[in-house]
């Protein structure tokens, strides 16, 4: 029987009982799964993607203060009481290593939290997405899982480019596509180069141009800048062993 790839468009059509059996990628490109990337890259202790505010709160209250740093966002807005806000430069490395992070965003950490039922569940951002196709190819699941995480119940056009980056990395000779992927693994082979360019057009990437945050845009966007693969085990979000050594070898020579 051939492998499987089927595509969730929006983290509304996540069907918790079919990820048993699969493995599954998360993917909130702007901003919370590159977020997340720059946060785990910076040496932290534990991270915590969390499904609610209510949640978030509760983990806060019971970790040790001084350990302790809260980020992300709800309803596209920083939360009062919390360190840091969404976005990938409030975490330098300084800040976060060593540190137990509980992160919220809007759509990214509550589409991890509908998905934890599959058997291996990933986060990818464009950032990393090479390096998750990498890994895909290779997993023993029959199924392998693509989902986006949208906003407010909508498709975000930089998370199904996502989703097209890594199916174009990846050489699915015999796999069976739903209509999605096919249609996603088209585009990318058409728009590879474009990355930049087609982040812009995008409803939230008009946004972060309007409000003067293009680099963080233009940062989200660096196809493969990084090697580093991250899994969600125990509630907790974790570098795999042995990711990101490609990269670091490479600067080296």
């Amino acid at each position: 029987m051939p492998k499987k790839i089927r595509i969730w468009m929006k983290k509304e059509e996540i069907e918790e009982t079919a990820l048993k059996g699969s493995t599954a990628v998360v993917m909130d490109v702007c901003l919370a799964t590159t977020t997340l990337l720059k946060i785990i890259e910076g040496g932290p202790r534990r991270v915590f993607p969390t499904g609610s505010l209510e949640e978030a709160r509760r983990l806060a209250e019971e970790l040790d203060a001084r350990h302790l740093l809260t980020g992300g966002e709800e309803g596209g807005f920083r939360i009062e009481g919390f360190h840091c806000g969404p976005f990938p430069d409030e975490y330098p490395p300084e800040k976060v290593k060593g540190k137990d992070v509980v992160y919220l965003t809007s759509n990214g950490t509550r589409a991890i939290h509908r998905a934890r039922t599959a058997d291996e569940l990933l986060i990818a951002c464009i950032r990393n997405a090479p390096a998750v196709a990498r890994y895909l190819q290779e997993v023993t699941t029959d199924t392998v899982r693509l989902i986006c995480a949208g906003s407010l119940g909508r498709v975000s056009l930089e998370d199904v480019l996502c989703a097209a980056i890594i199916l174009t990395e990846m050489d699915l000779s015999g796999w069976d596509l739903d209509d999605a992927a096919v249609l996603l693994r088209d585009w990318g082979s058409r728009v590879r180069e474009e990355v930049p360019r087609i982040l812009e057009t995008g409803r939230i990437g008009r946004w972060f141009e309007r409000e003067g945050e293009i680099r963080a845009l233009r940062y989200a966007g660096e196809v493969g800048a990084s090697d580093t693969l991250i899994v969600f085990r125990d509630g907790q979000l974790v570098a795999m062993a042995g990711s990101g050594e490609r990269r670091e070898a490479e600067k080296r020579r």
